[in-house]
């Protein structure tokens, strides 16, 4: 069964969380040789609604996202984007149109800023698609015409838009390489909704952040799809931050999806307490063993208790 040729999957119920279906994956499976990355994995996303990727390392949840967003071909599945300018098959297009052309935006779990051009000339060059066409790919740009400065202007205030939306006005002509760790993060999702997209796809992003940062993530991420009214499409290992604003969650182990509902459903499911905690008996193992150590341990002050 080719990656095109796939048998529909008949989703009987309703998206977890409410919402208009914005995506579909089905039957997604990924090989990497004799390995098997992502095992027929199936789901749909809404719009306007924040959806969570999670699972133990490895689970296959980066490999998802690389197939949606075109650093891979899937082996076998079909990725049907509901754009509203009509359906768009994800794993028919070359990397580079996921982007250009379906709207799907996405950041990565190691930041990818320039960092040698400033936090405002990320902000516009992420804009590079529209001020392109807008200058005749270079004609219309070479002379100034109108049409071109316009659209020059309109990146310039959508850069700052998000300049000011992200709390980074004051460090605009910073180099990007020399924000403080949780500036750099905010930057690339302001980065990636300068591309106007339909969909945000995001690996990680509370990765390395502390309490106050990851406060001011999640109220950015809520705007987002307030405001924005997008489908954000989320990874994430920070459970604070995952159970405090997804609507919907999807539960990888080891490629397979093992759960898939609300954050109310996913947090008592016994699939996913086993993927993360392992069998009653191994955790009771672990608990016995801590507690020896504990003991053999002592007391080392000589000051009792």
């Amino acid at each position: 069964m080719s990656a095109v040729d796939v048998l529909p999957v008949d989703f009987a119920d309703e998206i977890p969380g409410g919402g208009t279906e914005l995506l579909t994956v089905e039957h997604l499976t990924m090989r990497f040789g004799g390995l098997v990355a992502i095992d027929d994995v199936s789901f749909r996303a809404a719009n306007e609604r924040i959806t969570a990727i999670i699972g133990p390392n490895g689970a296959g949840k980066t490999t998802v996202f690389n197939c949606l967003t075109g650093f891979y071909k899937p082996t076998v599945g079909r990725l049907s984007l509901h754009h509203p300018k009509g359906d768009v098959l994800l794993e028919r297009l070359e990397g580079f149109r996921t982007s250009q052309s379906a709207g799907v935006a996405r950041t990565f779990q190691n930041i990818r800023l320039f960092p040698r051009m400033t936090v405002l000339e990320n902000l516009i060059v992420a804009q590079h698609n529209k001020l392109m066409r807008a200058s005749g790919y270079t004609v219309f740009g070479l002379f100034g015409m109108k049409r071109y400065r316009d659209a020059e202007a309109a990146a310039i205030e959508l850069a700052r838009y998000w300049l000011d939306r992200t709390g980074l006005v004051e460090k605009a002509d910073w180099d990007a390489g020399n924000l403080p760790y949780g500036d750099q993060r905010r930057l690339e999702i302001a980065r990636a909704m300068c591309t106007e997209p339909v969909l945000l796809c995001l690996d990680e992003p509370a990765a390395g952040l502390n309490p106050r940062e990851s406060h001011e993530l999640n109220r950015l991420l809520i705007y987002v799809r307030d405001e924005h009214r997008i489908g954000v499409l989320l990874i994430e290992h920070d459970m604070s931050v995952v159970m405090e604003i997804s609507d919907h969650i999807v539960v990888l182990d080891y490629g397979r999806k093992i759960s898939d509902g609300t954050p109310e459903q996913v947090r008592e499911d016994p699939a996913v307490i086993r993927a993360y905690l392992g069998e009653p008996e191994e955790i009771e193992e672990h608990v016995r063993e801590a507690l020896k150590q504990d003991d053999q341990g002592g007391d080392t002050t000589g000051e009792g208790g």
